[in-house]
């Protein structure tokens, strides 16, 4: 009884710190306020100051589907949550679409990098404005652009 016990709290205690790192994954303005500043919310997008100073390295956070605009040059180091890197050359003045996605960031580079996040809210992102549903050629263009764009998995 006892020695069930035991394997009973171990168990516990090695799920304890799994559960808190994925709820730790979550909304990058809460979990990495040093790198993501809230610029607007509503109920349809989130729009988020994106700012890595150089060599500064995020946390896993996640994001919903949108789209990134560059405001200045970076070469950055995306490592997704099942740890595959992908290396980044961005542009300024680029946009790209990205898929949710959870992820940790390095700036490689020796300046600043900064951009803004544009993120379409889950409960949203299958509708158009007025509410009608996207049609299913919108949905098909949607998913063709995300396999296309660069880091975009």
């Amino acid at each position: 009884m006892r020695l069930a016990r035991v394997s009973q709290l171990l168990s516990i205690a090695l799920l304890v710190p799994f559960c808190f790192s994925v709820a730790l994954a979550q909304d990058p303005t809460k979990v990495e306020p040093t790198h993501y500043k809230l610029a607007f919310e509503n109920d349809t997008v989130q729009v988020v100051n994106v700012h890595y100073g150089p060599h500064e390295k995020s946390g896993l956070h996640a994001h919903p589907g949108g789209v990134v605009v560059v405001l200045t040059e970076g070469h950055l180091r995306f490592t997704d949550e099942h740890g595959k890197t992908q290396e980044v050359f961005a542009k300024p003045g680029e946009s790209r679409w990205f898929p949710p996605f959870k992820h940790q960031v390095e700036n490689l580079g020796d300046t600043s990098y900064n951009a803004v996040y544009i993120g379409i809210k889950s409960h949203h992102s299958g509708e158009r404005a007025g509410g009608k549903e996207q049609s299913p050629r919108s949905k098909e263009e949607g998913k063709k652009l995300a396999e296309t764009v660069p880091g975009a998995q």
